[in-house]
């Protein structure tokens, strides 16, 4: 598909919405990236849209390691079982595994911090994006969404959170989650885990397959979540470039401006989130007859100090409390799992328990690390647009309803003394 020609004329630009999903730089910690990619070669990849050569570097994980047998050689050199480890894994395919393994990692750490800079200037540059993208099959926009909703459909099923931001990504994850979930007697095992079966379920999951699915199902969780907060970031970011290209002309005149007759005009102040609610008031406003020119938008900047530990769909700064536990939850659900083996309790249960306490071990590690700034949190929303609407005193009422109609934190007539 070309691209639009809104694009022809700059040299980088930060994001691109097709009708299939959103592609867009955006300031990574190469760390967390190049742990995705330890975890399962080609995650790393995708988590930084490069999609091609992450969906090549999945395959061919998924590939070598049921030929070397990879996975069946942790299993058995975790308990114990060395002997077995040897004679289990295929040394023609290992050594196959091993240099690209290696790459994967070193190229998704590199490939992010040269990314995060492409997206420092291309922020500079500071080029306009298109929000909306309108194909033979599908339509796609910019829009706000809470990052808890993403990833709860990807806890689920996986790939359920990345339908809501990106189909390539959401039909390669679930596909692939279907087939290993399929191959590894996954349902047959948990449903022998609960009516207290351990050993039957031990002895009808294949670890070969089973193994995959903590990093898969895990990363499939954070990467809703996270690619929901950036995209929300990037609604912001383009809705404040909107109402400053539109929103704020030289020709709006300021209360106690000069020549202004006091009581002529009346003056609406209201503030916003960014959101669609937005832009559907200011339009409805301009609808009842208030040109254009007589409204003035405000996107505030905001304290970088003031971070929320917790993103929403208001505030999606990017100092999450995610990171740490879901990675913990990935490494304790793998060795529970694999130890679950020799367990009574048998590998589904033990991986629960492994998920439970390293995500509550994350999230206390992280609550210690971040009360500095938990300290600093302000019990209520800041407001993130300002609206000043210069209009007539018929007017006043009308505007004042449009804009509670479309959710606005405040509304004051601005009152001359």
């Amino acid at each position: 598909m070309d691209r639009p020609e809104l694009y022809s004329k700059v040299r980088r630009y930060i994001a691109y919405v097709s009708p299939y999903g959103i592609t867009q730089l955006q300031l990574k910690n190469p760390y967390v990236i190049a742990w995705w990619s330890l975890a399962f070669p080609g995650l790393g990849h995708i988590m930084i849209c490069k999609y091609l050569r992450g969906y090549f570097l999945f395959c061919w994980e998924i590939t070598i390691n049921y030929c070397a047998h990879i996975n069946l050689a942790l299993l058995y050199s975790f308990t114990g079982q060395f002997q077995m480890a040897k004679d289990i894994l295929n040394i023609q395919w290992v050594l196959l595994y091993i240099p690209t393994y290696l790459f994967t990692v070193w190229d998704s750490y590199r490939s992010t911090v040269a990314l995060n800079q492409q997206y420092i200037l291309g922020a500079r540059e500071d080029a306009q994006v298109k929000s909306f993208n309108i194909g033979l099959f599908d339509i796609n926009f910019l829009d706000k969404k809470i990052p808890w909703h993403s990833a709860m459909w990807s806890v689920f099923m996986p790939g359920l959170g990345q339908a809501l931001n990106r189909l390539p990504s959401a039909f390669f994850i679930t596909i692939w989650s279907i087939f290993i979930v399929i191959q590894s007697e996954l349902l047959p095992a948990i449903h022998y885990t609960l009516m207290g079966q351990f050993n039957s379920a031990k002895d009808v999951i294949d670890p070969q397959w089973f193994l995959n699915l903590p990093s898969i199902y895990f990363y499939s969780i954070y990467d809703a979540y996270a690619k929901t907060v950036y995209l929300n970031k990037l609604f912001d970011w383009e809705q404040a470039k909107y109402l400053k290209n539109n929103y704020q002309s030289k020709e709006f005149l300021m209360p106690f401006c000069k020549g202004d007759e006091r009581g002529k005009n009346m003056y609406i102040v209201s503030t916003f989130d960014h959101s669609t609610y937005l832009e559907l008031a200011i339009t409805a406003i301009q609808m009842k007859g208030v040109p254009k020119e007589n409204i003035l938008g405000v996107s505030m900047d905001k304290r970088d100090e003031e971070r929320k530990l917790f993103d929403s769909i208001h505030s999606s700064d990017g100092l999450s409390l995610f990171d740490l536990p879901i990675i913990l939850a990935t490494l304790l659900c793998l060795f529970g799992s694999i130890y679950g083996f020799l367990l009574t309790w048998g590998p589904i249960l033990w991986g629960i328990i492994g998920i439970i306490v390293g995500f509550t071990v994350g999230l206390i590690i992280r609550l210690i690390i971040t009360k500095d700034v938990a300290g600093r949190q302000k019990k209520q929303r800041s407001p993130e647009v300002v609206l000043i609407i210069k209009c007539e005193e018929h007017q006043l009422e009308v505007v004042k309803d449009l804009l509670w109609q479309n959710h606005a934190l405040g509304v004051r007539k601005l009152i001359l003394n």
